[in-house]
């Protein structure tokens, strides 16, 4: 996987001058030519959203295939500020398709003009040790990407000689880099990685069970960065539950929301607390794969209401008695729309660091309800038909009268 979205850059990873942010894509660049036009659409769509949610004033154009964000300059001609800069690069970062970002300066495309501006940017970012000069050059100039390295390394010597700096092509502490196209260049130091994947948007819908924990949010983020928009659904638990339960899977809907403020508005809440209380009243042996069963059957019925594709849950293989092979296969039959298991065979630690990345670690320490409603007989092996036939005959309908009565929380 991409590492996900970065912290905060802040202003002094910004190089003096920046004016810009150069976003980079991955797989969108393996496209067709019309898959490739549609999916750089979406994504400055998506860009532009998450500058607007976030108060930052840019503009996104797309240069050779990649976006360019332009912060906007002041009323008197200077450049947007390192704040408004970093801000547009963590705007960036959180977007999926992105692969990564750099603040940059924007210079004309002689090789002058880019001396210059590696110079101006060692002087402010050098701080000993090694560096290197590396050159992107596209179109036609009247020197080579070979060239402008030379050139551009004794600009950069010169500007940073005490104290005494060291050339490394193969390893360096630092390296400054160019961006050179015919009509204009971008000189830079750092890439800030993003989540990659595909711009969201580019898939059709999925709806997520979405409890709060760990797992899910951390699923339903990978579908996410897959492309998919996700509707969350939230089953609540009643006295099997509890308000600060629900709170959680709300603030956890409200993180991804961040990421996604044009196809991520609210959260289908939905009330679950009096069939808990049947269930734990007369089912003993089998309790926990009925009651996953009737959220997959909820999950369905909404799916189908909202025009998506598919339901994703946060399950892992061997992680909870209910997520056995054996039991998993019990769970799909329940349906026929596909269940999408992003973190199938992932460790813990895995799925932990995930959640740390996406913002979803700090919302998921309250005691999970599912724990308090589990029997204490655990069922690792459970046949379908075993299941079918404790199933009540009831709870076919009270998923469907579930699935209607869901309350649109909004983000």
């Amino acid at each position: 996987m991409t590492t996900g979205p970065a912290a905060p850059i802040g202003t002094d990873r910004v190089p003096p001058g920046a004016d810009a942010v150069l976003v980079r894509v991955g797989a969108i660049g393996t496209k067709s030519e019309r898959v490739r036009y549609e999916m750089q659409s979406q994504l400055g769509r998506n860009l532009r959203a998450l500058l607007a949610d976030r108060g930052i004033d840019a503009s996104v154009r797309h240069r050779r295939n990649r976006p360019v964000l332009e912060p906007t300059k002041s009323s008197t001609g200077d450049d947007p500020g390192p704040e408004t800069v970093a801000a547009a690069v963590d705007a960036a970062t959180d977007a999926p398709g992105v692969v990564s970002a750099s603040p940059a300066v924007t210079v004309a495309p002689t090789a002058e003009a880019v001396t210059d501006a590696l110079a101006t940017v060692a002087a402010d970012r050098f701080d000993g040790g090694s560096f290197a000069v590396r050159v992107n050059r596209v179109g036609d100039h009247p020197f080579t990407s070979e060239d402008l390295e030379r050139d551009g390394g004794s600009a950069v010597f010169e500007a940073v000689a005490d104290p005494d700096p060291t050339v490394d092509l193969e390893d360096p502490d630092v390296t400054f880099r160019a961006d050179v196209a015919d009509e204009e260049a971008f000189v830079f130091v750092e890439k800030h990685p993003g989540p990659g994947g595909l711009p969201l948007g580019s898939q059709r819908p999925l709806v997520a069970l979405l409890s709060g924990g760990i797992d899910s949010p951390v699923a339903a983020f990978e579908v996410m960065r897959r492309g998919a928009p996700v509707t969350p659904i939230y089953l609540d638990l009643g006295d099997f539950g509890g308000p600060d339960h629900r709170a959680r899977a709300e603030e956890a809907a409200r993180t991804l929301a961040e990421y996604a403020p044009n196809h991520l508005d609210a959260i289908r809440v939905v009330d679950a607390g009096e069939v808990c209380r049947r269930l734990a009243g007369t089912l003993e042996q089998g309790r926990m794969l009925v009651f996953r069963r009737f959220m997959y059957r909820i999950a369905a019925d909404i799916a189908a209401d909202r025009g998506a594709t598919g339901v994703v849950t946060g399950e892992v293989i061997g992680q909870k008695s209910s997520q056995t092979t054996q039991n998993l296969s019990v769970l799909d039959s329940v349906t026929d729309f596909p269940i999408h298991r992003p973190l199938l065979t992932l460790d813990k630690p895995t799925i932990v660091e995930r959640a740390e990345r996406i913002g979803t670690r700090d919302t998921a320490d309250i005691t999970v309800g599912c724990d308090r409603f589990a029997p204490d007989r655990v069922e690792t092996r459970a046949g379908l038909e075993q299941i079918a036939d404790i199933e009540p005959e009831w709870l076919r309908e009270a998923a469907r009268e579930a699935a209607d009565g869901a309350e649109r929380v909004p983000l």
